[in-house]
């Protein structure tokens, strides 16, 4: 079983960074071959796809939020960021880390991560 808890969302002004944590528990996920990724629900919005990263380090983001959003990982304190940066309005949503066995390189899809945390939310007004 693997747990999820993610932190570090809160509230911030259009222009602000925020970096995201999610700590894994259970199992060494971040060490082992599992894909980590970050999905973002905003209000009344499917959960989207927004990065992933491999057990190779490679990452994949959704174009929406390339070049504003990193995604990085920490194997040894098995931890996985997001660093978001020049914050938008409509980046307000709750973020989810998720995990899964599933490697390589895809278009990343809800359904392929199995594990899920509980969310954090992040608002971003002015």
């Amino acid at each position: 079983q693997v747990q999820l808890v993610e932190s570090g969302g809160g509230a911030a002004r259009p222009g602000d960074s925020l970096r995201l944590s999610c700590a894994a528990s259970g199992r060494t996920v971040v060490r082992s071959t599992f894909t980590m990724g970050w999905f973002r629900q905003a209000p009344g919005k499917e959960r989207e796809f927004v990065a992933a990263i491999n057990r190779a380090g490679t990452t994949d983001y959704v174009d929406s939020v390339k070049g504003r959003f990193t995604i990085s990982r920490d194997n040894v304190k098995d931890t996985v960021y997001l660093q978001i940066n020049r914050l938008r309005p409509e980046d307000t949503a709750v973020y989810y880390c998720a995990a899964t066995i599933l490697g390589g390189r895809r278009t990343w899809t809800r359904a392929d991560f199995g594990s899920w945390g509980q969310g954090t939310q992040v608002t971003v007004s002015a």
